[in-house]
């Protein structure tokens, strides 16, 4: 992951909140849905068990050593979203076929919940945790039952080729429904948000499960090469401790970019308080407008930042023309006008994350018909982000007493955002902000 304007990715924050959460206790909610689906998973796995009927599977030996490859595999943790991928998968397509299918999801399940046994004993993740350990291992409940109804000993590779396949969808589709579920019943996680973090993890073991593939030929020929992955195990570790530590560096610097926003909100307010209190109403605003129009996770972080800096650059202008009771001259308004894009150089200055923030703040006064300031944009050239802010920003200075003016009604600011659509305002905008003030 990039340590510049990527750092504070909204990615990057999910997974912060992630580790938060692992490390927390469940909450009653959690503990119901989780330990409901460890419960479900438990039967059902163990009526697999029961009712595989054996056909020469491999040494005795094999099932201990797996569930420790899986134990193993379980530490692997490439973070990604709200979750995270591991490469079970290289273990788990050998466990097919070198055991009896049906045993396993319950083999599975031993190694998930001995592979964070460290962490339960250290106290970095509470012993509740465990009922999440076993209910995670209900994936390999749909491609278990594919190998018990097709999976044949005697069939040459082609045909466990297409039995893999099989398995392998039927994987994605079970763990896909199975996690939609969990989620929104434990954290009320919007299913649509899982989209992309389950995308990466189903990729992940679509990568690797044609390795699993060739260990189980492999071992079909060598019973020792089943366990051929494990080295690769070890390697990808290696690459996931140093993915980790990268993250972790990303969060530092979000962390020290919003601290850094945060604070130069204080000094606007502190330069001038309306100008710091309408800055955060706009905040709220920006948000909702981002929300209400579908803006992906980093921009509605953009919207959230650009519009509590967007009037950061104000602190350089005179605070006699700032704060002049009446009509500004044109000269003033000239002056005025700088303040994006001395707001644009102060962000610049600071660098990473908010050298995008200031970008977009010396926009935030553009015109929709452009002819708006600095730079006379119009339309689709103006970011979508400085959009919503210069409509957030003029509703809310409608609606607010200044020393020259009462502030106006809310009906009344937005008969005035409707008149102004599509000449100050992107129609769409305007129509998503009447939305949420009207909700």
């Amino acid at each position: 992951m990039s340590t510049s304007s990527a750092a504070v990715d909204l990615q990057t924050e999910l997974v912060a909140a992630s580790r938060e959460r692992v490390a927390a206790r469940l909450s009653q909610r959690e503990l119901l849905t989780h330990g409901s689906s460890a419960f479900l998973f438990v039967i059902v796995a163990a009526n697999l068990a029961v009712h595989d009927v054996p056909s020469g599977a491999g040494p005795w030996l094999l099932a201990p050593l797996f569930v420790a490859a899986v134990a193993l595999a379980s530490r692997v943790e490439l973070e990604v979203g709200s979750g995270f991928a591991s490469p079970v998968e290289l273990v788990v397509i050998p466990m097919l076929f070198a055991l009896r299918p049906g045993q396993v999801p319950a083999a599975v399940a031993l190694g998930l919940v001995l592979g964070q046994l460290p962490s339960y004993v250290r106290g970095r993740v509470p012993t509740q945790r465990i009922i999440v350990a076993i209910g995670n291992a209900s994936y390999t409940l749909a491609p278990a039952f594919v190998f018990v109804l097709f999976y044949d000993r005697s069939g040459g590779a082609g045909e466990w080729a297409a039995v893999t396949a099989v398995a392998v969808c039927a994987q994605f589709i079970g763990d896909g429904l199975i996690s939609t579920v969990r989620e929104y019943f434990a954290v009320g996680v919007d299913p649509r948000s899982l989209v992309q973090p389950l995308g990466w993890i189903f990729f992940v073991d679509a990568c690797l499960a044609p390795v699993g593939f060739a260990a189980s030929l492999a071992g079909s020929v060598w019973t020792p090469a089943y366990l051929l992955p494990v080295p690769l195990l070890l390697l990808t570790r290696l690459f996931a401790h140093e993915r980790s530590d990268r993250v972790s560096h990303a969060l530092e610097l979000s962390t020290a970019y919003r601290g850094t926003a945060l604070l130069l909100g204080d000094v606007v307010e502190a330069d001038d308080a309306y100008t710091g209190a309408h800055s955060r109403n706009v905040v709220d605003l920006a948000v909702a407008v981002a929300d209400r129009l579908g803006l992906d996770a980093r921009s509605r972080h953009l919207a959230e930042l650009t519009a509590l800096l967007h009037d950061v650059g104000k602190i350089k202008i005179p605070k006699a023309v700032i704060n002049k009771e009446g009509p500004l001259t044109a000269e003033e308004w000239a002056i005025i006008e700088m303040h994006t894009i001395e707001g644009e150089q102060l962000l610049s200055q600071v660098g990473g994350f908010l050298t995008e923030v200031g970008h977009i703040v010396r926009f935030c006064h553009e015109r929709y018909d452009g002819r708006g300031y600095p730079d006379g944009l119009a339309g689709e050239e103006i970011p979508i982000v400085a959009r919503i802010v210069c409509c957030c920003d003029a509703f809310n200075a409608m609606t607010t007493t200044r020393s020259y003016r009462a502030a106006m009604s809310s009906e009344e600011a937005r008969e005035e955002l409707v008149r102004n659509r599509g000449t100050q305002f992107d129609p769409d905008v305007v129509d998503a902000m009447l939305a949420v003030t009207t909700a």
